[in-house]
């Protein structure tokens, strides 16, 4: 089973593992046929991932000095530039546009620090959906119901999955309105969506230049920690556990626990009990304003107005392969006029000031991730059905984002329930601090 990556480097480091055998059992465990690998992953590196890691193995043996996490393999979505590849973002919209010339500033991040790329994620195309579904590749099944086909999250659904069922440590996915957090909560694992100027997105195809960000998925805050570091010009450096007691921790309400499902209300309520027991002191906070935010979004909002400038000249060119449902999305942002999507910036620059002045007093915000468990897929047959759900996945994660606050969701469920999240929110800008909190909480949220 592969295991995080801070104890997989330190094996390697000890002589303990090699990379080869690492990565080796990364490309066993995406070809495994009781797994799901052809449907996480849409692009394998495997040449290249056995060449790196070798070298990684030949280096050490030589005596060479080489990165903390050199020779670690992880994923990226299938929304960031790869030198010599077309960058498809889960579409057949770009099989026709030139080939990356450089790699994106993430991935040329990630090998500096010796990290092993096996491979580029499913995603929903465009990443334009908190569900995870894909028309054009296929979706891969929520690792947690074997006998009831759900949703995996999305949009970076198939590095949820990978990390899930223990292909690859971490992925590397994109947080544009909860495209990190929705997956990470309906598979069990954590996902952090960083502030996001944090993270440069040069070679990244974008969704909402205002809203998107770049984040890890992984098993633990530290490794999330780690890969954030990296992310932002980092060396990989964790962060201390910020200790429990005396924290102030402001437990949102209203807006973002409307539409709790029984199972989500419960674990969460279970969740806000240890915490309290160990000491955290929790605060009721509703901000009612966040009650406005449909209404500043209801023509589709930043992301909206934004996503259609990008795609407009492809919606005029190459309309037949979109997918029919992210089609009709795109299409919908041509109705936001101007002047609507400068309210829409007004309203966000008010509500970012609010809200910073009403969360000052506490250390950290906390909320239900997803208000429900991962939907089924029956659940999304027809647009009727799918749209709403959608908007309600992504309620909770999409008020990190329009706040521009960094968020990270821990599983919370209780064993043998379906995943639900909890989340944390913080400061702009603080993301380290945020880190620290969510490690010094992470076992009590979980329960362990």
């Amino acid at each position: 089973m592969i295991q995080n990556i801070t104890d997989l480097a330190r094996k390697i480091g000890r002589g303990k593992l090699t990379s080869t055998a690492l990565v080796d059992e990364a490309f066993e465990r995406i070809a495994a046929p009781e797994g799901q690998g052809d449907l996480a992953f849409l692009s394998l590196y495997r040449d290249q991932a056995r060449a790196q890691a070798g070298a990684c193995d030949k280096a050490r043996a030589d005596g060479l000095s080489l990165p903390p996490h050199a020779g670690v393999p992880l994923a990226i979505k299938d929304l960031f530039d790869v030198r010599g590849e077309v960058t498809r973002a889960g579409s057949r919209v770009l099989d026709t546009q030139p080939p990356a010339t450089r790699d994106a500033e993430i991935v040329r991040r990630l090998r500096q620090a010796g990290f092993v790329i096996v491979g580029k994620n499913n995603m929903t195309e465009f990443a334009y959906s908190g569900l995870g579904v894909n028309g054009h590749f296929g979706t891969p099944r929520n690792p947690h119901d074997p006998e009831v086909a759900r949703v995996p999250g999305g949009s970076t659904s198939g590095g949820a999955v990978a990390v899930a069922e223990g292909m690859v440590p971490a992925v590397i996915g994109t947080d544009t309105g909860g495209s990190c957090r929705i997956p990470a909560a309906f598979c069990g694992i954590v996902g952090f969506k960083p502030t996001s100027t944090r993270v440069p997105k040069a070679g990244c195809v974008p969704l909402s230049k205002s809203l998107d960000s770049i984040g890890p998925l992984a098993t633990s805050v530290s490794d999330c920690a780690v890969l954030d570091s990296i992310l932002s010009g980092g060396q990989g450096e964790d962060v201390e556990s910020f200790p429990e007691g005396g924290l102030r921790i402001g437990v949102l309400e209203g807006y973002v626990t409307e539409h709790l499902d029984a199972t989500v209300a419960e674990a969460f309520q279970n969740t806000l009990s240890r915490l309290s027991q160990r000491g955290v002191r929790l605060l009721p906070l509703d901000i009612r304003e966040l009650g406005e935010l449909p209404t500043i979004n209801a023509k589709g909002g930043l992301v909206g107005a934004e996503a259609y400038a990008w795609h407009k000249p492809l919606l005029e060119t190459r309309a037949e392969f979109y997918d029919p449902w992210v089609y009709s999305r795109f299409e919908a942002g041509k109705s936001q006029s101007a002047e609507e999507y400068i309210r829409v910036l007004e309203h966000r620059q008010r509500l970012r000031a609010l809200v910073a002045e009403r969360q000052a007093p506490f250390d950290a915000l906390i909320l239900p991730t997803v208000q429900i468990v991962a939907p089924t897929l029956e659940e999304l047959e027809t647009t009727e059905k799918s749209g709403p759900i959608n908007l309600l996945c992504l309620r909770n994660t999409a008020v990190g984002n329009f706040l521009d606050l960094p968020a990270i969701s821990i599983p919370c469920q209780a064993p043998g329930s379906l995943p639900v999240g909890a989340m944390l929110m913080g400061a702009n800008g603080q993301d380290r601090r945020l880190l620290s909190i969510a490690r010094g909480l992470e076992q009590t949220i979980r329960g362990q």
